[in-house]
């Protein structure tokens, strides 16, 4: 199969017993089944790469114009459309259904990107688990803010990247090395080892190894 990933979405986490009896637990993913809806072409868009849409919904509900890149590929029309790289220099043609179990087996490992949980404004605390200021012994107020952040004149400025308080989740992320345990095709469903990004029903991209994509 020349996509190297699946569009899915994260249902939560339970945990199931291997053959060997050990309690394992997964987060359980619906991965698919994903359709092509468009191609990028080397020669034409200087890279190789297919559309795919996940989630089956009615036109009507999507803009004029996403209506319209549907209606160009003669497909029906998608909740979520990404784009997910292949392997090889051949783009899978429009209209390709791919499902979970003729992409992903049990064992191998896998990455998985999701938006994490949004946690709003949060301190340093929380967001960078600083230790805080002691209790007593001359500490008057304060006890949960960061500290110094700058320089005396020289150079002058905070430097770009210092760790303060500020918007905390809601950022793409991915998680590598993670082990598929189990997929059951019939389901369409990937329980994978551990925890992934984002929050229960949250949108997740589920893409093979570099290493395995050849």
């Amino acid at each position: 199969m020349p996509l190297v990933g699946l569009i899915g979405r994260k249902l939560g986490m339970t945990q199931i017993f291997t053959t060997g009896g050990t309690l394992v637990p997964v987060t359980v993913i619906e991965a698919g089944p994903c359709t092509v809806v468009g191609t990028r072409r080397q020669n034409r868009d200087g890279y190789t790469a297919a559309q795919v849409g996940f989630e089956p919904v009615k036109a009507e509900k999507l803009t004029k114009a996403v209506q319209g890149q549907f209606k160009k590929a003669g497909s029906e029309a998608f909740r979520i459309v990404r784009e997910v790289a292949v392997a090889g220099d051949e783009a899978p043609s429009v209209g390709t259904k791919v499902t979970v179990g003729e992409l992903f087996k049990a064992g191998e490992k896998i990455s998985v990107s999701g938006v994490t949980k949004g946690r709003g404004t949060a301190g340093v605390i929380k967001r960078h688990k600083f230790s805080g200021f002691p209790a007593s012994h001359g500490t008057h107020e304060y006890f949960r803010h960061g500290g110094s952040i700058g320089n005396r004149s020289y150079p002058g400025r905070v430097f770009k990247g210092k760790r303060m308080a500020g918007r905390w989740g809601a950022d793409w992320v991915t998680t590598s090395n993670l082990q598929v345990v189990e997929v059951r095709a019939d389901q369409n469903l990937l329980l994978v080892r551990g925890a992934v990004p984002g929050s229960r029903n949250g949108m997740v991209v589920v893409r093979k190894r570099a290493e395995a994509r050849k």
